[in-house]
């Protein structure tokens, strides 16, 4: 299953500063975190995570540094920032609100789960 453009990109900053909440990161850790965490799913590209990144910097909701570790190049760091909590917690409320929307849609109106027939013959 390939998730679309714009799902991955309204999921994309609430994705990243979830792991930033998680710990600090660089940027090729939270692509593989990204991956591991969607089974494979959800394949980001670098093309896709530095401009996010760069544009949660300028907002204030993380911040960077380079950092060396014995025997590895340097690497820039992430960090979420006070005011990247804040937006991590809105952006949750907000989701929350989406999911809870699509259980309703997908429960159907008697509560068991709707049938739903996908073009490609599937059932949910």
């Amino acid at each position: 299953m390939k998730v679309t453009k714009d799902l991955v990109a309204a999921s994309a900053t609430p994705m990243v500063l979830g792991i930033l909440a998680e710990a600090d990161s660089y940027g090729y850790a939270i692509l593989r975190r990204i991956n591991e965490l969607s089974g494979g799913e959800l394949d980001w590209t670098e093309g896709l995570l530095y401009p996010l990144l760069h544009r949660l910097e300028r907002l204030g909701h993380v911040e960077a540094d380079w950092r060396s570790v014995a025997g590895e190049r340097r690497r820039k760091y992430y960090r979420i920032t006070d005011s990247g909590l804040a937006e991590l917690a809105e952006q949750r409320r907000q989701w929350d609100t989406v999911v809870d929307a699509l259980k309703e849609i997908w429960r159907g109106p008697d509560g068991s789960r709707s049938l739903i027939v996908f073009p490609s013959g599937g059932l949910a």
